[in-house]
């Protein structure tokens, strides 16, 4: 962003500190005009013919800037990713508290890695994770939707589950 003595436009419109139009100007006369207000002369739209600048008080439009940044900050929701790791020879117990588990990060609107490690030679029957992942699917069906269906990595299979939106 230009300000003050960086403008080096032949002719700008000038908008005064109280929204109204001065007219088009020399950038020298803006300047002028500036400084017997004691304000700056900042360019707000280059792009534009002829480019626009307003006299303003620059300290303060960039603490506002600041402050409607924060402010935009604030109201985003951060999406975590949570992880939930199994073996293959989950005991049904364990795989119910995983499951409700799952569905306390899902109502609390976090995605969700699922992963099924195997141990030894259990890489040999991938079926049992694969099936393993189905169930759990269709556990927390009602709480979330999956995002990336099963992939192998490595020695596990991963899915990821994105939590349904409350329409």
């Amino acid at each position: 962003m230009q300000i003050n003595e960086m403008i080096r436009d032949r002719e700008i419109l000038v908008i005064d500190a109280d929204g109204s139009k001065l007219g088009v100007m020399s950038a020298r006369d803006a300047q002028l005009l500036a400084n017997e207000r004691n304000l700056d002369l900042v360019k707000i739209a280059p792009q534009a013919t002829p480019p626009v600048c307003r006299i303003l008080d620059y300290g303060k439009f960039c603490f506002e800037q600041q402050k409607r940044e924060k402010e935009a900050k604030k109201n985003q929701k951060v999406m975590s990713v949570k992880e939930i790791r199994m073996f293959s020879t989950i005991d049904t117990h364990d795989f119910e508290t995983k499951v409700n588990q799952a569905i306390k990060f899902l109502s609390s609107g976090d995605k969700l890695k699922v992963s099924v490690r195997f141990k030894k030679r259990a890489i040999a029957h991938p079926e049992f994770g694969e099936g393993l992942l189905e169930r759990f699917k269709e556990a927390c069906s009602e709480y979330g939707t999956v995002e990336k269906p099963a992939k192998v990595e490595g020695r596990s299979i991963v899915m990821f589950i994105a939590p349904k939106s409350s329409k």
